[in-house]
């Protein structure tokens, strides 16, 4: 991953990063190799959900360094996840990734 745009449309709460590192560092996932993509799925009448999980950079993707490891968001993608943030919760009713948006709070 040799090219990185300036700044990243997403931010991400030090809780999240602190999970992701642990993530990376349990599964042996090599951050030189992949990382952290972030996007939508779906559409239709259930609307967009979010995507997340570590992958390599495709053609058409956008890349911004983030901390120790990469954020890949494919261009198609960027206005749905601007301004997106990325926070995990552990607290007995929610327990994972939460995406805060100005329009929705959507758990995964």
């Amino acid at each position: 991953m040799s090219f990185f745009k300036e700044e990243c449309p997403i931010t991400i709460t030090s809780t999240a990063i602190e999970h992701i590192r642990t993530i990376l560092q349990e599964k042996s996932i090599n951050t030189n190799l992949y990382g952290l993509r972030v996007g939508v799925k779906g559409g239709g009448c259930g609307g967009a959900s979010p995507l997340l999980g570590f992958d390599t950079v495709k053609e058409n993707d956008h890349c911004y360094m983030l901390k120790d490891f990469s954020v890949i968001v494919e261009k198609k993608h960027l206005m749905y996840v601007l301004g997106l943030e990325i926070d995990y919760e552990d607290n007995g009713e929610i327990k994972g990734f939460v995406f805060n948006n100005p329009n929705e709070k959507v758990v995964v």
